[in-house]
């Protein structure tokens, strides 16, 4: 199931959404109601897209999808301002597409659809180790058993998988996973990696590499 976030403050424009992006059997959705559950949603789960409406309480969908950027999320915009200049607005930001409310159902599933082939054409699932990731909903099963992972964790696993063989400086994967410069005190990566290990049952198959970092084999 792919998990989709939908951000309005309409309850029943929410629910609308959320009925016939569930009815498909293709979307799982939550609904959240202002700009700060959404930012919270983000961080604390892993969504394969965001429908943002523009107009919200607390942090509003142009000051949130400079936000969900760092999660490289796809954003979609839903708003009932009609504006060109809106429009333009939202996709110099950063939106995949913008939606005028009210829509047709219909189109509101196509545009769904093209996004999502877009910004995950070249994601295809990964099978090593008794695991399957599958990037398109970030989900990662280990020996048929699905396996959470926080939205960190499954990027660094990502890429360490990504870069099998090759040794990794810490540095690098700090900056790759967290998108800032690496703190020489921070033990972020260390601490992520156990947890990795340990969920996983990675721990002869991530291995540390002295005054470096990590590395990923397959054995």
């Amino acid at each position: 199931m792919i998990k989709i976030l939908v951000v309005d403050d309409e309850y029943p424009i929410a629910n609308l959404i959320k009925e016939t992006l569930e009815g498909t059997g293709d979307y799982i959705c939550t609904c959240v109601y202002d700009g700060e559950s959404a930012a919270n949603a983000v961080e604390e789960a892993r969504y394969a897209l965001v429908l943002l409406d523009v107009m919200l309480p607390k942090i509003d969908g142009f000051e949130l999808i400079e936000y969900i950027r760092q999660y490289d999320i796809p954003v979609i915009f839903l708003t009932a301002k009609s504006d060109v200049r809106d429009r333009v607005k939202g996709l110099k930001l950063g939106a995949e597409d913008y939606i005028i409310k009210p829509f047709d159902r219909m189109e509101l599933l196509a545009r769904v659809e093209v996004v999502l082939r877009r910004f995950h054409k070249f994601e295809e699932k990964i099978h090593i180790c008794d695991m399957v990731i599958d990037p398109f909903s970030r989900s990662v099963k280990k020996d048929g058993a699905v396996i959470e992972l926080t939205y960190k964790e499954f990027d660094l696993l990502l890429l360490l998988i990504k870069n099998k063989n090759i040794a990794m400086y810490r540095e690098t994967i700090y900056e790759k996973v967290w998108g800032n410069l690496y703190e020489e005190d921070t033990r972020t990566v260390d601490l992520h990696v156990n947890r990795i290990r340990k969920k996983l049952g990675l721990e002869k198959q991530i291995q540390t590499v002295f005054k470096i970092g990590y590395r990923f084999v397959e054995n």
